[in-house]
């Protein structure tokens, strides 16, 4: 299948620069495809720049870094009409956000004024500025990055618009051997700076196209719905997962099946996904931190607790 072979190239295209993350790669790549942005959570130097670099660089795409500050206002993101009086007229000057993939560093750390202007953005694929609504160029993919160790002078992302990232991601530390393999790698140059495209924008569009192609059957569209309202019937659970949430879930599963060399969704595609996609998107009650249970234990709970309906044949 030529769209799984692409879709591996650029996976692999990735692990020559993140060593032992093959799973977060996929996820990225999976949220790529499926029209979606990535948050993620985690400390400081575990290669997230280095990730979403390669993935552009992958693809041949125009790649925006925004270092997210206090101090930073809306119009450093979308861009500002400057008045040019050779011209006598406004000229419009693009910001970081009219880019291809952008890395949203440390995005908490901005006002939320400054934040909105990004997750309008993302969610509407244009920005408005003066009044006139211009469109982002496709593709367009964000993965915004946050620590979750610092939180002084922060401003926490709320959750309508944590609602807007379609799955939020974890690194996590590498295994010792692989932190070795990280250091033989560097200890001579820089594998970022060998990265080549190994497919167009062109043929990325058309595998988003191809996601869009994949089936979801009744049945399959039935489990989701079943697992996002138990979401707002769990008893640890405050606030459950909105239609939104069953939507993204979907498109990551059409994603994920595309990526598996198939063009029909199955159980085991949801159930993957499902902690990914739903777990920024509930709310704990105060009882369940009380008992240190963690969001994460939850959706897992509440997978194993719906009944999986029947499983298609992959050579069906």
């Amino acid at each position: 299948m030529m769209e799984q072979l692409q879709i591996q190239s650029i996976i692999t295209n990735i692990e020559k620069v993140m060593i032992g993350k093959k799973n977060i790669a996929e996820l990225a790549v999976v949220a790529l495809l499926a029209e979606g942005h990535v948050l993620l959570e985690d400390v400081p130097g575990v290669g997230k720049t280095m990730m979403v670099r390669a993935l552009a660089k992958s693809i041949g795409a125009d790649f925006k870094r925004i270092q997210f500050t206090p101090d930073l206002l809306p119009s450093d993101v979308l861009g500002v009409s400057i008045y040019n009086p050779k011209e006598m007229e406004f000229e419009f000057r693009a910001g970081p956000i009219m880019g291809n993939i952008i890395l949203a560093d440390e995005i908490n750390r901005t006002s939320p004024k400054t934040q909105s202007a990004l997750l309008e953005g993302m969610e509407e694929a244009s920005v408005t500025i003066d009044g006139i609504t211009m469109p982002i160029p496709k593709p367009f993919f964000v993965m915004a990055t946050q620590n979750p160790i610092e939180h002084e002078g922060t401003y926490p992302l709320p959750e309508a618009q944590l609602d807007r990232f379609l799955m939020k991601l974890k690194m996590g530390y590498p295994h010792p051997s692989e932190e070795i393999e990280i250091l033989d790698r560097v200890e001579k140059l820089t594998p970022i700076e060998h990265i080549e495209s190994v497919i167009s924008l062109e043929q990325l569009i058309n595998l988003q196209k191809q996601v869009k192609m994949v089936k979801v059957d009744q049945t399959m569209k039935g489990y989701i719905v079943d697992l996002a309202n138990r979401t707002r019937l769990d008893t640890y659970i405050y606030l459950g997962v909105s239609p939104r949430a069953s939507i993204a879930l979907m498109r990551a599963a059409q994603s994920y099946a595309l990526l598996q060399g198939r063009d029909f969704v199955i159980p085991d595609d949801i159930q993957y996904l499902t902690p990914f996609v739903f777990g920024h998107r509930v709310i704990l009650r105060p009882e369940a931190r009380y008992d240190g249970i963690s969001t994460e234990e939850v959706i897992v709970r509440i997978i194993k607790r719906t009944p999986v309906p029947y499983k298609r044949k992959v050579n069906q």
